[in-house]
């Protein structure tokens, strides 16, 4: 059981420190409950902490069925099977894309305050987030970043469904879960406080790391 966010930050970050002091590092934390999580691990790394956005591409008529998603840095993922079997069309994609992609830039303008999103180019990117259930956001997250050039990716969160996590290995370079508890619900009953993640506490950590950043720079 976690206090908090950030004592689960904290006790992930202990498990990264192989990580630590190293250049090539860049965190990347998923809105917005990751944030808290993830600045523990960047200040604790030493490195550079920014977010990475993912929002699901919707089927039509059935919303919650995800058939694809987009993300930061004009990333596009797609389900292929899903598309295939529905018959779902271009312009159905593209239509469900654009909706998100305004959700997504607004997102990103709110967060970045107009910083550009960090080149990944040969970078060990860390990706983070505050637990993992199905770990469909977190998928999609790192079938996005693959296409930006990093190189290696790391999921680390403090807690996930064992099942889930250890399915990651198969697309991630690395992953890190804290603990793998069985039964194991849902994320939020392994924190005392749960509290949702404001956008202003995302902003506020976000410049409060780039501050950091720059002294240790």
């Amino acid at each position: 059981m976690f206090r908090d966010r950030e004592d689960a930050g904290r006790q992930l970050a202990r498990k990264l420190m192989r990580l630590a002091g190293r250049d090539d590092v860049i965190v990347l934390a998923l809105p917005r409950g990751g944030v808290p999580v993830g600045y523990e691990v960047a200040r604790a790394l030493g490195a550079p902490l920014d977010v990475f956005l993912v929002r699901k591409l919707g089927t039509p008529g059935r919303e919650e069925l995800a058939m694809g998603a987009i993300a930061s840095g004009g990333v596009r993922v797609l389900n292929a099977e899903v598309v295939r079997e529905l018959g779902i069309t271009p312009d159905e994609i593209a239509e469900a894309a654009a909706r998100e992609g305004e959700e997504l830039q607004r997102r990103e303008e709110a967060y970045r305050d107009g910083r550009p999103a960090p080149d990944l180019r040969g970078k060990t990117v860390v990706l983070v987030d505050d637990g993992l259930a199905t770990g469909s956001t977190m998928r999609a997250a790192v079938a996005a970043v693959r296409k930006l050039g990093p190189a290696r990716v790391v999921v680390a969160v403090p807690i996930g469904a064992a099942e889930t996590c250890r399915d990651f290995r198969a697309t991630a370079d690395d992953v890190v879960c804290v603990d793998t508890p069985d039964p194991f619900f849902a994320v939020g009953n392994w924190y005392e406080d749960f509290s949702q993640t404001t956008d202003d506490e995302v902003r506020e950590l976000l410049v409060r790391s780039s501050g950091m950043s720059s002294s240790v720079g």
